[in-house]
This record gives structure tokens, C-alpha cells and sequence, in this order.
């Protein structure tokens, strides 16, 4: 499997496109003005301590002064016990006792800035990495809760045994579950690394100075997408290029030497038609080059998938026909899956096949693909009304979430009323307001289509309305309006 990764910069936004054998599998898109604080590191300057509210206000070069409380104060833990459950057993120390005004405070942000509120704080740094979380003040190892209680153990203990005697705490990430000791063994040299960089800062920086920001999507790019399978690393921009040669030589040498700065005068994303293919992943269809299609269905509970013959007709037999159809949707549904970054529940709805032998090459085939999803998926067999279900983690916002937004036509529905339910609903809204108010006149302000509808089809009965309640009903088209939208002015 050969992988390219193209890089697509510019100053408001940068979209990543990860390629394989020709065929766009991931998009990631970064917006510099949606990027948030969490995860930076500050070094603070104590502005205000409130004894009171056991919280302090400390200044680290925002608009506004961020926040920080008692319970986000780190205290040393006795040896061997989590953070978590030392800072319930412990009693908290006040905060007038640990911090005083004008003093310097290394501190990360845990919460974004919203509306007047400032940035929350923690003195507890924590330094993420692809696998690991790295807790430099701390020695305990710790493993995710939704890894299998029967892998922790195991786990915990190649992790102590890799991290060695040098200092500092680590948590084990779920996706890090099936990691080979090399792989940890990178990020715990990255992690140290990282901390060894923040630290110099603060002696280096005066208070109010950044020390470490969450990495951006090209340096992510380095930390998590690049793979064995990887062949080159494609970026556009000159400067993005450098910024991440230098990056990757200090953190990452090996993925650091497939970069490539791209030259060709066509945009890069043209060299794969890569806006093409994002266009047809935030529609309902797709389209199967056999001829047959699917429809994927994104709601808010789970993301459906039915799959459809269409026109092909390729096969000898009818039971053929679907069992190829399922055999291609099998490999495009878990492609879309990757590309759009589909969520949560998903439920796939294959064509019904007579032949158990059939069922199961379906299967296979769709979990084979899903085994090379970078992100965790989960799926269980058919079930008796011949539907698959299956799970895959929630890594980011999804495709259509973040380039999409609800049509103000229809407010997200998909559909909307037709002209004439329109219409219908003008008359009956015209009765009741009759019943109420004796105006000299009716208008109604409508888009064109019902207008239109009025004018012509409707224009009887709607004399007949107005002759009904003896006052005459007047038309005014107005091309801003939805097809649902209308106004009965009284005149």
C-alpha cells in the first residue's frame, strides 16, 4: 500500500489529503481563526488572588485575565497514587498559601475564553503526544479506562519498563492499545523532548511568554499520519516547508525525509482532483462504478448506510448481481467512513443475500477494510434483519459538520413544503386572522413560486377567500423568502 500525503497551506486555512494508491482516504482541514488555546502552555504572572473564592486571576498576555481555582492547583501526590484519586483523598491546600500576587506560574490552558469569561487554567502540565499523555510533575503510569481491564496490567507494565527511571508520569491512550514497544518508544522520546523545551523556555522567556502551543495539523501531520507505507510528503508552501523540515528534524528525522516542497505551477490538490472528491463526500450519494450507489444518512443519534443495485446488471444471475454490488460497497462504505470521519453508531444496510457463503465474503471483506482505519471501528455480524452495526471512534468534528452548515431553506430537514401546502397554509392563516382583526386589507408577502401559484392555479380561491371575508387580499413577491416562508400583513 503506497501512501502520499499533500499538503494544501495558506494563511487562513490548511487542508491535509492523505492518498493512497491514487485514491484520497482523509481529509483534515485546520481554520487558523477556529484554533484554540487549550493545550498551551503560558507562563503566568499572578494578577489577583481571591481567598474568598479559593481562585486567583493570572495574566498570561490574553484580552482578559484567565482563571484559576484551588481544585486545578497540582500538589504533589503521595508515591504510587493517581492524581485522580490522591486529589479526593487529599485535603486541598488554600490557595493563598500556594500562590501570591506578582508571582510567576507555568500554567495550561483547559478551557477556551468564552464571551466575557476568561481561559481556565491548571498548573497540572500535561504534554500530549500520539499515544501517550506525559505528566512531567508526576510518576505514576496510568492506562485509559476503556482499554480492556485484562490488557492494563500488561500494558502498564511494558510501559514502565520502556519510560525507564528518568522522571515524570505517563498515561496510555486508547489508540495506543495495539502499539509495538518502537512506536511508544518515539513518543516517549518526543514527549521528553517537548517538556526538556518548555522547561528551558520559562527560565529563558519573561512572564506573560507562550512556552508550548498544542502542535498545528502540519506538525500532527508528522506526529500521526506518517507510517511505514508513506512514500512522500507533499507541501506547497516554502516557508511551511521549512518551519516542518526543521520540526521533523528535531522530533521526528525519519518522517522528516519523505518531506518534499511542491513546485508544479497546477495546485496541488489537482494533481489527485481532490476538491472533486470532497465535493462528492459531503453528498448523500455515491455513486459505485458497477452502477449500483449508496446513500449515507448522517443524523444526530447514528449515520445510516443503505446500499442499492442502480443499473448494474453485470453479473450472470441476480444473486451475482448483489453479491458484487456488496463486495465494492463493502470497500467504498469504509472509505467514506475515513474520508467523511464518520462517527459513533453506524448502521449498514446491505443488499439481502440468499447465500450464507455470500454473507460471509461480504463481512470479511468490509472488516479487512475497516482493519486499516487508523481510527478504532468495531463491527458485528449480520443480524436478523440482515443489517450490519458497528462503531467507530470520535476522533474530530465530521466532514460535513465542519464544512456544512443547516440550509436556512430548509433548517436541516432536506426537504421543504411544496408550493401549494404553502399556499394552503396562507389561506387558513388568513381565516384566523379575519376572525380576529377587521383591517382594511390583507397582503401577503411570499417567495416568488407561491406567489406565482396564487397568480395563476390558486387565483379562484383565492377570490373566493376574499370575498368570503369581505376584504380584498392583496400579492407581493419576495425573492429573499424561503418556499416556507411567508408574512400576512393587515393593512
Amino acid at each position: 500500500m503506497q501512501e502520499d500525503i499533500l499538503i494544501n497551506w495558506s494563511p487562513q486555512e490548511t487542508r491535509v489529503a492523505l492518498v493512497e494508491n491514487g485514491s484520497l482516504q482523509e481529509l483534515h482541514v485546520e481554520r487558523t481563526l477556529e484554533r484554540g488555546l487549550v493545550g498551551n502552555v503560558y507562563l503566568g504572572k499572578v494578577a489577583r488572588v481571591l481567598p474568598g473564592m479559593q481562585s486567583a486571576f493570572i495574566d498570561i498576555g490574553l484580552e482578559r485575565a484567565a482563571f484559576l481555582h484551588v481544585a486545578d492547583v497540582w500538589q504533589r501526590q503521595p508515591d504510587g497514587e493517581p492524581p485522580s484519586v490522591a486529589r479526593h483523598s487529599q485535603p486541598l491546600m488554600p490557595i493563598e498559601k500556594q500562590v501570591f500576587e506578582g508571582q510567576a506560574l507555568m500554567v495550561q490552558v483547559i478551557k477556551d475564553p468564552i464571551g466575557t469569561k476568561g481561559a481556565r487554567l491548571s498548573t497540572q502540565i500535561s504534554v500530549a503526544g500520539r499515544m501517550l499523555v506525559f505528566l512531567p510533575q508526576d510518576d505514576h503510569v496510568g492506562v485509559s479506562q476503556k482499554i480492556p481491564q485484562g490488557l492494563r496490567d500488561e500494558l502498564r507494565a511494558r510501559l514502565q519498563q520502556l519510560t525507564g527511571a528518568q522522571g515524570g508520569g505517563f498515561i496510555l491512550r486508547t489508540n495506543a492499545e495495539d502499539a509495538s514497544d518502537q512506536e511508544l518508544s518515539e513518543d516517549i522520546s518526543y514527549l521528553r523532548k517537548t517538556w526538556k523545551r518548555i522547561k528551558e523556555a520559562s527560565l529563558r522567556l519573561p512572564p506573560m511568554s507562550i512556552l508550548h502551543q498544542d502542535l498545528n495539523l502540519l506538525q500532527r501531520v508528522l506526529r500521526d499520519l506518517v507510517g511505514e507505507s508513506t512514500q512522500t510528503i507533499k507541501v506547497d508552501s516554502r516557508e511551511q516547508f521549512e518551519a516542518l523540515k526543521a520540526f521533523g528534524l528535531e522530533f521526528m528525522p525519519a518522517a522528516s525525509a519523505k518531506l518534499q516542497h511542491y513546485k508544479g505551477e497546477r495546485p496541488i490538490f489537482d494533481l489527485y482532483a481532490i476538491d472533486e472528491e470532497i465535493a462528492k463526500a459531503l453528498a448523500r450519494r455515491v455513486d459505485l462504478k458497477s452502477g449500483g450507489y449508496l446513500i449515507v444518512d448522517q443524523t444526530e443519534a447514528l449515520t445510516t448506510v443503505d446500499v442499492n443495485t442502480g443499473g448494474f446488471v453485470g453479473a450472470r444471475n441476480f444473486d451475482d448481481t448483489i453479491f458484487k454490488t456488496n463486495l465494492e460497497a463493502a470497500q467504498a462504505i469504509a472509505r467514506q467512513l475515513r474520508l467523511r470521519n464518520l462517527g459513533g453508531i453506524i448502521i449498514v444496510d446491505f443488499i439481502d443475500m440468499a447465500r450464507e457463503d455470500h454473507r460471509e465474503s461480504v463481512l470479511t471483506g468490509f472488516k479487512k477494510q475497516l482493519s486499516r482505519d487508523r481510527v478504532k471501528t468495531s463491527a458485528g455480524n449480520f443480524s436478523q434483519l440482515g443489517l450490519v452495526e458497528m462503531t467507530r471512534k470520535r476522533t474530530r468534528e465530521s466532514l460535513a459538520h465542519m464544512l456544512c452548515e443547516p440550509c436556512p431553506c430548509c433548517d436541516g430537514k432536506g426537504s421543504v413544503k411544496t408550493a401549494r401546502s404553502v399556499a394552503y397554509d396562507i389561506f387558513r392563516e388568513i381565516l384566523r386572522e379575519a376572525r380576529q382583526f377587521t383591517p382594511r386589507e390583507f397582503r401577503v408577502v411570499a417567495s416568488p413560486k407561491v406567489i406565482e401559484l396564487f397568480l395563476d392555479e390558486e387565483s379562484q380561491h383565492l377570490a373566493g377567500l376574499s370575498e368570503f371575508i369581505g376584504k380584498p387580499v392583496s400579492l407581493q413577491s419576495e425573492s429573499a423568502m424561503g418556499q416556507e416562508q411567508y408574512d400576512i400583513v393587515l393593512l
